[in-house]
């Protein structure tokens, strides 16, 4: 066994076969986090923290080692983790990680590539920093259908709060929605950020929304943006000058730099939808260049929500690609299946008890003590019930509850998310990808399946829903256990809009779900007694 350091500074351990990866993610607080004067969450002392770096198939062992004075669970956002929700990492799958301990989590990359993140998943711990970037390249016998770029680049592009983060939930706790943000960063910077590459060559750049409310759009200075991958989905290569990329998601784009005299550019990402419009910069330079970057700074789109749905249409899957394995990623015909069901999910905001929550079908989702994981897998009852939450919106007052859908394990499912509010939604379901098969403004009807595309649409685990407006996705059920779908603006998450899909079936078999890991923590009624 060869241990060594990665060039991220984590820990790592490399084996012959099967490949495994061995991190150690020590989480603690800084008492001055960046750009605030608040405690932040610092992931191996580095604010945002070390990227996690595997390739398609090999085994992950993360130890989290939790030194923050809460209970905390970090969750692997996109990371499909095949047939074992017991490694999802939030409250319905594991019972949170108590101060001054560890836990380890043990999953696979299972036939997946591309550009993810990880983040916490408790409390509003992600407002104050502990997500850093996830990214699995392809194995050496897989194509990728692009040259092979010169280099790459990791941004991690969010909105900054300066409140410490246990004030802010003490706004939302005592009925308040939060403010506005106070900034932009990218990789934990206002400015400072700084990534370097040789004229005339190609990077590629790895651009994830880490935010917890803002969607935003990013464009480089003199240069174009090549699509290449969507969350885990290789597209078709459109050429864009800017793109929007809302809370939660993920893409890749390459950029050619120019072979003229080296000189520097900007980075530029700026909010979407807001009153006021944030931007933030970072800079692209050229190895050799003594020449700054000048403004004017390239101009990106401001409130047009046809513009942003219009560039969503646009994105879509390369169907003569090779997806993590060799077989045509485009053999996946999913519009020739038969729909089994369509869950109806609107969104509202509400008041119950006098103060502020989110609901989904009229659901504010509450957390039992007890992890639905666990509730279910040693039946134990008072924890959840299926008939909680209908599959369309219900007439009447929101209430307090814990949501959960029962599916059936190998179920095609149709999904419409409908948004009635003012601001803009994104929704993401871990454990899958789904295809994007439409986006459309006003109420669903089901005359609009017949503007679906039922051919290429984007896979991905998260998907914006506009403003008055309604996303529809589909998506074959065939990862077993308990999923967490989830509003990615947390803040409505942390007061009640998610919930949780059941993929079951009565057979017992390593085959479609592994067996409760030997180390998993128990609480609420699972917890022995003494």
């Amino acid at each position: 066994m060869n241990y060594t350091k990665n060039f991220l500074g984590l820990s790592q351990v490399n084996l012959v076969s099967p490949v495994v990866r061995n991190y150690s993610i020590h989480c603690r607080t800084l008492s001055k986090s960046p750009h605030a004067s608040h405690k932040g969450i610092l992931i191996n002392g580095l604010f945002p923290g070390p990227n996690v770096e595997c390739v398609t198939n090999e085994n992950i062992i993360v130890n989290v080692i939790n030194k923050l004075d809460e209970p905390f669970l970090i969750t692997w956002n996109g990371i499909k983790q095949r047939k074992t929700s017991w490694q999802d990492g939030v409250l319905g799958t594991n019972c949170p990680i108590p101060p001054n301990s560890n836990w380890t989590y043990k999953f696979q990359a299972k036939d997946q590539i591309g550009t993810y993140n990880y983040f916490p998943s408790t409390k509003l711990h992600r407002a104050a920093g502990g997500f850093g970037g996830f990214n699995i390249a392809q194995r050496s016998v897989i194509s990728i259908p692009y040259p092979q770029p010169d280099g790459e680049f990791t941004l991690l592009v969010g909105d900054w709060y300066k409140t410490n983060f246990k004030v802010l939930q003490q706004k939302l706790d005592s009925g308040n929605p939060l403010p506005l943000p106070d900034d932009l960063l990218i990789n934990g910077l206002r400015q400072a950020a700084t990534f370097t590459g040789e004229p005339g060559k190609t990077y590629k750049f790895r651009v994830s929304n880490v935010g917890i409310a803002t969607s935003i759009n990013f464009r480089i200075q003199g240069h174009v943006l090549k699509l290449i991958e969507v969350e885990g989905a290789h597209t078709l290569q459109e050429t864009y000058e800017s793109l929007d990329i809302h809370v939660g998601q993920s893409v890749a784009v390459l950029v050619t730099l120019h072979g003229s005299t080296p000189k520097d550019y900007f980075i530029v990402a700026s909010t979407r939808f807001t009153k006021p419009i944030f931007t933030t910069t970072a800079i692209l330079r050229y190895a050799g260049s003594n020449i700054a970057a000048s403004q004017p700074l390239p101009i990106g789109p401001t409130y047009q929500i046809h513009w942003s749905m219009k560039q969503a249409r646009t994105f879509r899957l390369n169907l003569t690609a090779n997806a993590a394995r060799p077989n045509p990623q485009g053999s996946f015909h999913y519009g020739t299946i038969a729909v089994a069901r369509t869950i109806f999910l609107e969104n509202t905001q509400a008041k119950i008890n006098g103060k502020l929550r989110y609901a989904v079908n009229s659901i504010s989702y509450e957390d039992p003590a007890t992890p639905l994981k666990l509730a279910d897998w040693f039946n134990i009852p008072g924890v959840f019930d299926l008939n909680t939450i209908k599959d369309k919106p219900t007439f009447g007052p929101a209430i307090l509850g814990t949501s959960v859908i029962g599916t059936t394990l190998h179920d095609f499912v149709e999904i419409i998310f409908q948004n009635n509010e003012t601001a803009i939604q994104s929704w993401h379901l871990d454990g899958y990808s789904f295809n994007v098969v439409g986006y459309g403004s006003g109420l669903w009807t089901p005359e609009f399946r017949k503007r679906y595309n039922l051919n290429d649409g984007i896979p991905r685990h998260t998907v914006q829903v506009y403003p008055s407006g309604w996303s529809a996705v589909m998506v074959s059920l065939d990862n077993k256990g308990m999923w967490n779908l989830r509003s990615a603006i947390w803040s409505r998450n942390y007061l009640g809009q998610q919930l949780y899909v059941r993929v079951w079936n009565n057979e017992k078999s390593l085959f479609t779900e592994t067996d409760i890991p030997p180390n998993a923590l128990f609480c609420g009624k699972a917890k022995p007694s003494s």
